[in-house]
C-alpha cells in the first residue's frame, strides 16, 4: 500500500518537530557551564540542569568544566643565577570561574596558562642560585601562582596551585653536591668526635678535681681527728700524772710516808745500777759511786724538800 503525499508530509513534520524539541532542550551536567550564542553573538551561559535553546537561532558554542583541573606543565631547562642548567618538571591546578571570558578571552586558555607558567618559572629560577632553588620551592610556587592568577583573570580562569614535581641538575652537579654533602657529614662527625673528647677531658678533670678535694678534705679531717686525739691523750696523761703526783704527795704526808719513799728510792736506784752491766759493754758511772749512801740521802733530801713543809 503506497503512502499518499499527505501522510509523507505528516511524517516529515513529526520528525521535524521531534528534532526541534530535542534541539530546544539542553541538559547541562553538574559542575559544567554551556555558553549559548544567538546569531553568532554571546547571549548567556547555561547553569547545570535543563535549559532551552532556540533551534537554528541559538547554539551551544562552548562547553566548560567548572571542576579543578590538573595541568601537567611540560618539563623545561632553566638557567639559574650562577649559570647552572636545571631541569624542572611541574604541575598546575586551575579552575574555570567565568565561562564567558574562558570562551572569548583567549583562543586557548590552557595553552596560554601553560606558556605563561613556563616563562614565569624561567624568570623566577634565573633570579636564584642553585642551592636556593632546592631550599625555596614554596617561594617559587607562590610567586608563579601570583603571576598566573593576575593574568588569568582576563581568561576567566582561577589559578589555584603550582607545584614543582622535580628539580634535576646535570650529572656533574649532582656528583659535586653529593661530594659536598659527604664532606659536610664527615666534618660534622669530626666535630662531634672532638666535642666528645673535649667533654670527656672536662669530665675527667672535674672528677679528678672533686676526688682531690674529697681526699684533701678527708686528710684534713683525719689530721684534725689525730691532733684532737693526741691532745686528748696528752691531756689524759697529764691529768693522770698530776693525779698520781697528788696521791704520792698525800701519801708522803701520812705517818711513815717518808720512810716508804726512802725505801722505794733506794730499791729503784739499786735495781737501775744493777742493770747497767747487763745492757751494754760501755759503762757510765757516777763519780761518787762509792758514796751510795750519800746519793740516797741527797735524793731523800729532795723528797723532803718537796714534802709538806716545802
Amino acid at each position: 500500500m503506497e503512502l499518499d503525499i499527505s501522510t509523507i508530509v505528516l511524517i516529515v513534520l513529526v520528525v521535524l518537530v521531534f528534532v526541534v524539541v530535542v534541539k530546544t532542550i539542553a541538559i547541562v551536567p553538574q559542575q559544567h557551564a554551556w555558553v549559548i550564542e544567538r546569531l553568532g553573538k554571546f547571549d548567556r551561559a547555561l547553569s547545570p540542569g535543563a535549559g532551552f535553546v532556540i533551534p537554528f537561532i541559538e547554539r551551544v558554542a562552548y562547553k566548560h568544566s567548572l571542576k579543578e583541573i590538573p595541568l601537567d606543565v611540560p618539563s623545561q631547562v632553566c638557567i639559574t643565577r650562577d649559570n647552572t642548567q636545571l631541569q624542572v618538571d611541574a604541575v598546575l591546578y586551575f579552575q574555570v570561574t567565568d565561562p564567558m571570558r574562558a570562551s572569548y578571552g583567549s583562543s586557548n586558555y590552557i595553552s596560554a596558562i601553560t606558556q605563561l607558567a613556563q616563562t614565569t618559572l624561567r624568570s623566577v629560577i634565573g633570579k636564584m642560585e642553585l642551592d636556593r632553588t632546592f631550599e625555596e620551592r614554596e617561594i617559587i610556587n607562590s610567586t608563579i601562582v601570583t603571576a598566573l592568577d593576575e593574568a588569568a583573570v582576563n581568561w576567566g580562569v582561577k589559578v589555584l596551585r603550582y607545584e614543582i614535581k622535580d628539580l634535576t641538575p646535570p650529572a656533574e652537579i649532582l656528583r659535586a653536591m653529593q661530594a659536598q654533602i659527604t664532606a659536610e657529614r664527615e666534618k660534622r662527625a669530626l666535630i662531634a668526635a672532638s666535642e666528645g673528647r673535649r667533654q670527656e677531658q672536662i669530665n675527667i678533670a672535674t672528677g679528678e678535681r672533686e676526688a682531690f678535694i674529697a681526699r684533701s678534705e678527708g686528710e684534713k679531717q683525719a689530721q684534725i681527728n689525730k691532733a684532737q686525739g693526741e691532745a686528748s691523750a696528752i691531756l689524759a696523761v697529764a691529768e693522770a700524772t698530776a693525779k698520781a703526783i697528788t696521791q704520792v704527795a698525800e701519801s708522803v704526808r701520812h705517818p711513815g710516808g717518808i720512810e716508804a719513799v726512802n725505801l722505794k728510792v733506794a730499791q729503784q736506784y739499786i735495781e737501775a745500777f744493777g742493770n747497767v752491766a747487763r745492757e751494754g759493754n760501755t759503762l757510765i758511772l757516777p763519780a761518787n759511786l762509792a758514796d751510795m749512801g750519800g746519793l740516797i740521802a741527797t735524793a731523800m733530801a729532795v723528797v723532803k724538800g718537796s714534802g709538806p713543809g716545802a
